[in-house]
């Protein structure tokens, strides 16, 4: 996900997208532990994309 796309989204998305993305990582972590996933940098991916979408929730919550 892009960050003109993070941007787009209200503060409801974002939460719910936070929400969901946190339980993808922890799939991915239990996943990643019992064998490992193919592309460990799905995990990388998936921590920086969460803290996208926090800083994007922040910067809106701000500028209110």
């Amino acid at each position: 996900m892009k960050n003109s796309e993070i941007r787009s989204l209200s503060e409801s998305e974002i939460i719910e997208r936070i929400a969901a993305e946190k339980e993808n990582l922890t799939k991915l972590r239990f996943a990643h532990a019992i064998s490992p996933i193919e592309n460990p940098n799905k995990l990388k991916e998936s921590k920086r994309l969460i803290a996208r979408l926090m800083t994007t929730l922040t910067s809106k919550k701000l500028a209110k």
